[in-house]
């Protein structure tokens, strides 16, 4: 697949099933966009904006493949691993690495950061007790050394934080040219 036609799906997929809310306030598209903006105003590279506007693509993956809101459902529906391997094809490794370490990113603040959990929202909350809960020990040493930890700790910032309703920045069209210029040709 060339790359144009890889990113009209990737936002046709937003089209379809970004409206849902998966337990927050915002829909999946708000939210997107609101870590692609948080982190292209922190001045983060071209491929960290979308990895951030791209982390949570795997709940919008099961919910075409099943019908089943993961959330709704009470399951883990493994959206990082999802999300990376399906951008795998599209991008590299810059994009999809903190893609795949976003949630184990939150498990490690919350091993490593004992008021981080309070920081989180309900739906946060509830997904990291199906996702494992905090690593242990070993697994924290592991992640941190991890080449792609730094991305994903950041990726992981503005995934807490962008869930604000209301909040204006640019729409899924904005980051397309981003997407299309990283994207595999």
């Amino acid at each position: 697949m060339n790359a144009f036609t890889a990113v009209d799906e990737i936002v046709a997929l937003f089209a379809e099933f970004g409206a849902e809310r998966y337990g927050e306030d915002v829909t999946q598209t708000a939210h997107a966009t609101q870590c692609a903006a948080l982190a292209r105003r922190a001045g983060a590279s071209d491929a960290l904006v979308v990895a951030a506007l791209l982390h949570d693509v795997g709940h919008l993956l099961h919910l075409a493949a099943t019908g089943e809101d993961a959330h709704s459902a009470d399951v883990d529906d493994d959206h990082e691993a999802l999300g990376a391997r399906t951008l795998a094809g599209i991008f590299g490794p810059e994009v999809t690495g903190p893609i795949a370490l976003h949630v184990t990113a939150k498990r490690y603040r919350c091993a490593v950061d004992p008021t981080y959990r309070s920081r989180l929202s309900a739906a946060s909350v509830a997904s990291l007790r199906l996702q494992g809960g905090p690593l242990d020990a070993d697994a924290a040493d592991q992640f941190a050394r991890h080449p792609a930890a730094t991305a994903a700790l950041q990726l992981r910032e503005w995934d807490d934080t962008g869930k604000v309703v209301g909040l204006e920045v640019p729409d899924l069209t904005a980051f397309v040219p981003t997407m299309t210029a990283l994207a595999r040709r």
